[in-house]
């Protein structure tokens, strides 16, 4: 059976690899938007199944697509993907010297033996970030360009000098939830 990840997102990419896991990559082309009346949390599930269902609707045969969605979360505000070094800096910001929560949704839409399975779950992880001076946020939003992350940072890399604390699954904290991907696709017997 295909394995397909519906992102073109290193970390997943770096993921799915580790977990040793046969698959190959297709780059969904679906539009973000979803029902603004429903939580945050509910539409970053329905922006993770809309990934998925575009790869699943583009291909055929037995198949497991893997679709995923993270948001960073602070007191109800989203902190999206920063467009500029100025957005980058204004985030940091507000997130140092506090905890917010990483959001990480997941589908598995999966075609086997003519039935059709899915799967929308959300995790979440809390990190606690230490305070920073402005002078640490502008190196390392220079050194990083941080640009490809919600939250305007990559928790594994550089960045991990600021943070204090996490709580929860810290592969869901870097995009996918891994071991819930190989829990499914070993129930179906896909693996």
């Amino acid at each position: 059976m295909k394995v397909i990840l519906a992102s073109g997102s290193p970390r997943r990419k770096d993921l799915m690899d580790l977990a040793q896991i046969d698959y190959e990559i297709m780059v969904s082309d679906f539009d973000e938007k979803v029902d603004e009346n429903l939580s945050i949390q509910e539409q970053s599930k329905e922006i993770a199944f809309g990934k998925a269902k575009d790869i699943f609707d583009n291909t055929q045969g037995e198949r497991a697509i893997i679709g995923a969605d993270t948001l960073v979360i602070l007191d109800g505000k989203q902190f999206g993907k920063a467009k500029s070094r100025t957005e980058a800096i204004q985030m940091l910001q507000e997130l140092q010297g506090k905890s917010h929560s990483i959001y990480t949704s997941l589908a598995v839409l999966m075609e086997q033996n003519g039935k059709y399975k899915e799967y929308k779950e959300l995790q979440e992880v809390k990190v606690w970030v230490r305070k920073m001076s402005m002078q640490e946020i502008e190196h390392y939003v220079d050194s990083e360009r941080p640009f490809f992350c919600a939250g305007a940072y990559a928790i594994q890399g550089f960045f991990s000098i600021f943070v204090d604390k996490i709580e929860g699954d810290y592969p869901t904290a870097l995009g996918l939830s891994i071991n819930r991907v190989y829990t499914i696709l070993k129930e179906n017997d896909i693996l």
